[in-house]
């Protein structure tokens, strides 16, 4: 049932959100959930929106961008403050969130409020980002892709 399908994803999302205060497992949460993003903004531009699939594909689209915020925010801070961060990592998916949200712009004439929920995780990303104590080991190409 559609209920029960939401309750999973939820269940999924919070066990995930709680994971993710591992930086090993939150870097890859990120890079993976943001990539999923990515993927699904290809195939809901294509998607037909009176297709069965769609009303799930809306939803896992907002439970997707909702852990990236709930990553960012109750994270990004202590994961960057990790000595041993893995900055490659890092800046990968740093890379991949700026992508997703430009994957996300192409659907603005189908569903605006995908871009105007992304521009809020990206505009808290760079908010974040531009506090942390690494952040002039960061690659300059993705800083400016994420100020801009």
């Amino acid at each position: 049932s559609p209920s029960s399908d939401s309750d999973a994803q939820f269940c999924v999302q919070h066990l995930l959100r709680k994971l993710g205060a591992e930086p090993y497992i939150g870097h890859r949460t990120m890079l993976a959930v943001s990539q999923r993003i990515l993927a699904l903004a290809d195939s809901l531009l294509f998607m037909d929106p009176f297709d069965n699939v769609f009303p799930n594909a809306h939803s896992c689209m907002f439970l997707l961008i909702q852990l990236v915020e709930f990553l960012i925010s109750d994270y990004i801070q202590f994961w960057t403050s990790d000595r041993e961060i893995d900055m490659p990592l890092f800046e990968e998916w740093l890379t991949s969130v700026v992508q997703a949200r430009k994957a996300l712009s192409l659907l603005e004439s189908r569903n605006g409020l995908y871009l105007l929920y992304m521009d809020r995780v990206t505009g808290e990303l760079a908010k974040q980002v531009g506090q942390v104590s690494c952040i002039q080991t960061l690659n300059r190409e993705i800083l400016e892709s994420l100020f801009h």
